[in-house]
């Protein structure tokens, strides 16, 4: 029985040493990441920038396949993930919070939770805009929101689904001003930015990259942030004209892997995202299409989940009230 030690022993330190060896050559093969968001809106849009440079050696040598899906304000796809896709490192998804935190607190449905992820990297903190038709008769938020105060539940207002940041931005308006509004949730931001630009709705929250890129067909009455921003300096925060929406529902963008991917391949992921995001290139390309870049490592993003979350469960007690 001794004799036979060896042979296992020499067995487990050669498959210990392919596995090793299997991670070094981690990826041999194209990735693919879940969009949960359709083509042409912030999330799909900025995804692709930020990976366009994957298949340069210096980052992953491999192409960073997108896969749209979407449905339910980004649940279908991270109920997808969170149940179906392979923890080997060859499937990646792009993360939205306070999305995908908030509806795991909200919706049984949802098959997600804080746990059923693997942090990697932030790219961008995407404020929400408060957009209307250009022709709109609203040229002010003060317009909209005397009309509302006088007309209780007939301003349309939508956003990208329920329970991502443009709902609570719309959920903290009315709250702030006193108004009863009435939301009408879509299947992303690009359907949510034509209903507006059609004259479907009245009103819309979006993302701010999306209102600045169809700025010639919407007029932004003002940013739910906590300073102007730099693309958009012409239009006031909330705060500044006396309505108190902060910037809870900023848009947070980045990646992350399924729970039990391999410390060695999370590791190899968090270096190449930040290597790329922090290309010139790739900031070049995120300013001419007025998407903010905000990068954070895997750490700092698993201290902004958690500390969204918190903010979450606060908020959303509140609003409820």
């Amino acid at each position: 029985m001794k004799k036979l030690l060896i042979p296992f022993c020499l067995l487990a330190l050669l498959l210990c040493g392919m596995s090793g060896a299997a991670w070094a050559a981690y990826p041999d093969k194209p990735l693919s990441m879940v969009v949960t968001y359709p083509p042409g809106g912030a999330t799909d849009f900025q995804a692709r920038i930020v990976t366009t440079m994957s298949s340069d050696e210096k980052f992953f040598g491999q192409p960073i396949v997108i896969i749209n899906k979407p449905g339910a304000g980004g649940r279908v796809g991270w109920n997808w993930f969170a149940e179906k896709a392979a923890n080997d490192g060859y499937w990646l998804s792009t993360y939205n919070a306070p999305h995908f935190i908030a509806q795991s607190l909200v919706y049984k449905e949802s098959k997600f939770s804080l746990d059923s992820f693997e942090p990697v990297a932030t790219w961008g903190a995407d404020p929400a805009v408060l957009i209307v038709p250009k022709d709109s008769p609203f040229n002010t938020l003060k317009d909209l929101v005397d009309y509302a105060k006088a007309n209780p539940g007939k301003v349309t207002v939508n956003g990208a689904g329920l329970y991502v940041g443009h709902h609570i931005a719309m959920l903290q308006l009315a709250k702030a001003a006193n108004i009863k509004l009435t939301y009408v949730p879509e299947q992303g931001g690009t359907p949510a930015m034509q209903s507006v630009m059609g004259g479907k709705v009245m009103a819309g929250f979006n993302n701010l990259a999306d209102a600045y890129r169809n700025r010639e067909t919407v007029n932004i009455l003002a940013i739910a942030d906590l300073q102007r921003h730099p693309f958009i300096e012409d239009v006031p925060t909330f705060m500044e004209q006396g309505v108190d929406v902060d910037n809870s529902s900023v848009n947070y963008r980045g990646i992350f892997l399924p729970k039990g991917a391999d410390p060695a391949v999370i590791a190899k992921c968090e270096k190449a995202f930040l290597e790329m995001f922090n290309n010139k290139k790739v900031k070049e390309l995120m300013g001419q299409s007025g998407s903010p870049m905000f990068v954070l490592d895997r750490q700092q993003t698993g201290e902004l989940f958690a500390k969204v979350k918190k903010n979450l469960e606060t908020l959303l007690k509140d609003i409820k009230k």
